[in-house]
């Protein structure tokens, strides 16, 4: 074998590790349109547990702030809300017990549109946004959300939700 082949292989064999050990995410978003129903959370936790993300993000939960024991979920100890009076709206982050995460700012409104998290994952610093934007006026309500949350944002933030905002005009 020669020289530079074992320099190839080794180099392959120093990646595939790293690839391997080093810490990774996975996120799912689903707009659930209603947890209300004991057979609808019921589904949703068992799609929630044959996904095994890192990380679950849910929109228009329709909850109440009094409903927080509804979305647990065996794993997920972590489950943080913004919900509205009303039942309408809502949105949710559940992390799995299965990473070290560590929240350190928690921003929501009491409409149930939006919830940011800023925190610590697996020691990354790491800020996520779960978005529900309103059926009418969303361009402009996203738009307005991420201005007022700017100086929260920055290279490690990631933005999911329903953002209810048509591809071109003609949707």
């Amino acid at each position: 074998m020669g020289r530079e082949t074992k320099e190839i292989e080794e180099n392959w064999k120093t990646r595939h590790k790293m690839v391997v050990v080093g810490p990774h995410i996975s996120i799912i978003t689903l707009n659930v349109n209603g947890l209300n129903s004991p057979i609808k959370r019921h589904r949703v936790t068992g799609w929630i547990k044959e996904q095994d993300p890192t990380i679950c993000c849910l929109q228009e939960t329709h909850l109440s702030p009094k409903d927080k024991h509804r979305l647990r979920v065996k794993g997920w100890r972590t489950i943080l809300q913004a919900n509205n009076e009303q039942k309408k709206a809502g949105v949710a982050i559940l992390i799995s017990d299965k990473v070290d995460f560590k929240a350190k700012q928690i921003k929501k409104d009491k409409e149930g549109q939006y919830i940011m998290i800023k925190g610590t994952l697996h020691q990354e610093d790491i800020t996520l946004i779960n978005i529900y934007a309103p059926n009418t006026g969303a361009p402009k309500f996203v738009k307005q959300l991420l201005i007022e949350l700017k100086e929260d944002i920055n290279n490690n933030t990631i933005i999911v939700g329903d953002l209810n905002t048509p591809l071109t005009p003609m949707d």
